[in-house]
This record gives C-alpha cells, sequence and structure tokens, in this order.
C-alpha cells in the first residue's frame, strides 16, 4: 500500500535534505508530484514529459552580490528568452537548500524578500498585458519582460498541496494558461485540480480567486492571508511600461498552475 502524499512529504522533510547531493532533492521533488495523490495534473504532465527547469539553489535569503538570488535571477531571464509559451507546459522550478521557515509568515518574508531582490535587479520593462501594482486584481511577477504567476512551497504549509521537501519556487509562464484559455482546455483542468486538492485537504482552499477577482499576489506564499493584506513589494516606477487596462486582459484565474493545489 502507497504512504499518503502527507506521509511521503514528512519522511522527506525529516531527511534535512538541505545537505543532500542535488541528485537526492531532485528524486524528493519527483517523487512528491509522481504521487498518486498529488492534486496539480499540469505538474505531473510537465514532470512526465520532462519539461521542468529544476534547479537546486542554496540559501532563499541570500541578496548579497553575486549570491544565490543573483543567481537566481540570472537563471530565471535565460529561461525567459528561451521557454516556448505556445509550446506545451513548461515549469521553471527552483529549490533553496536553506533556510527551512518554521512557519507560514517566515515563509512569506523569504518568497517576497526574494521577489524583491529580482525586481530590484531587472533592468527590463513589466511585462505587457499584465499589472505591476500588486494590489491590482491583474498583477502578474514581472522579471526580463516576461510574466510568470509564482507559486511557493515549503515543507511548514499548512496545506498538504503547498509542501515540498525543501523551499521552492515555482515561476509559471502566464501566456501558457491564456493559450489554454483559447483552446478550451483551462476549465475542465482548474476544475478537476480543485476537486482533487478538495479531496486530499478536506476542504477547499479559502484562497481559490479567479484571476482578475482579487490579486495573485496573495496566493504566492501559500498563506491564508485576510482581507486586509497588501503584498510586501514596491515597484519602481520606471520599470513600469507597456500595461494594457484591466479590461484589455486576457489571462484567468491561474489554478491550473504547475506545481500547486489549485488554489
Amino acid at each position: 500500500m502507497t504512504d499518503s502524499l502527507e506521509d511521503v512529504l514528512e519522511e522527506r522533510a525529516s531527511e534535512e535534505l538541505g545537505d543532500a547531493p542535488r541528485d537526492d532533492i531532485v528524486a524528493a521533488v519527483e517523487e512528491m508530484v509522481a504521487h498518486p495523490e498529488y492534486p496539480c495534473l499540469g505538474a505531473r504532465s510537465v514532470f512526465r514529459r520532462d519539461a521542468a527547469t529544476l534547479v537546486v539553489l542554496d540559501d532563499l535569503a541570500d541578496s548579497s552580490p553575486g549570491g544565490t538570488l543573483d543567481t537566481l535571477g540570472g537563471a530565471l531571464a535565460q529561461y525567459a528568452d528561451e521557454a516556448d509559451p505556445e509550446g506545451d507546459l513548461v515549469s521553471f522550478v527552483a529549490c533553496f537548500r536553506e533556510p527551512v521557515p518554521l512557519d507560514e509568515g517566515e515563509f512569506e518574508a523569504l518568497l517576497w524578500g526574494a521577489l524583491q531582490h529580482l525586481h530590484d535587479r531587472d533592468d527590463t520593462p513589466w511585462a505587457e498585458g499584465v499589472a505591476a501594482d500588486p494590489d491590482n486584481p491583474h498583477f502578474a511577477f514581472s522579471v526580463a519582460g516576461t510574466a510568470f504567476f509564482v507559486v511557493g512551497l515549503h515543507p511548514n504549509a499548512s496545506r498538504v498541496a503547498r509542501r515540498a521537501p525543501v523551499p521552492t519556487l515555482v515561476f509559471n509562464l502566464h501566456e501558457q494558461f491564456e493559450r489554454m484559455r483559447s483552446d478550451g482546455r483551462y476549465q475542465r483542468m482548474r476544475d478537476t485540480i480543485r476537486r482533487r486538492d478538495t479531496e486530499l485537504q478536506g476542504f477547499l482552499n479559502p484562497m481559490v480567486s479567479d484571476h482578475g477577482d482579487t490579486s495573485e499576489a496573495r496566493q504566492y506564499a501559500g498563506r491564508a492571508v485576510p482581507d486586509d493584506w497588501t503584498p510586501p513589494f514596491e515597484v519602481e516606477a520606471d520599470a513600469v511600461a507597456g500595461e494594457r487596462s484591466p479590461d484589455e486582459t486576457t489571462s484567468d484565474d491561474h489554478a491550473a498552475a504547475v506545481v500547486t493545489e489549485g488554489r
């Protein structure tokens, strides 16, 4: 009998993989996504096709010149340049050896600190077609002129599908979900993921929302945030260029985002 996904993740977290060889960390993430209970069908497809760009980095809090977050920024810029949003689903997965957050609040601070660093070092205009204001319902994170939906996972998340063997940030191309919506595949996948996540957790994620109703920034770290929560993120004024107005934006709720619980 297969151990539950929750038990598998708890066992991997207890192994303290931060000091393990890279291949062990990659294997643990692959095991997580391949588990029969893992709710995200998009993630399963990406990993099954070997279409995940997975990097193992050192310290999620390292903002020193030439440090971990600068390395992440360079890898993301290269990925943005090479990824094909018109092709099959792909995903960029960044795993970090440390620090392992004690709770969701600590992870939220680490995630937004990393995104702020990436933005501060990014000299390209904000991606067209999405908002740069993190309170805007049409917000999406931008790196190298490319819009991403960010999914944070860590060992101590309250929801099983937001747990991972090590702290992890997943960057999913906004454009690929717009394409799925236009060709009619999106809603079916979204609904299936939400159903599977509800079966796994026992209740629907209270943070579920459709893109355009509330800012997707509220979902990035996986913590259930209050209505008056404001993303701890500031955008450089000269980075904003070419934004379309909300009624021109075509992207929808990203519940099908790779490596997430379907929110």
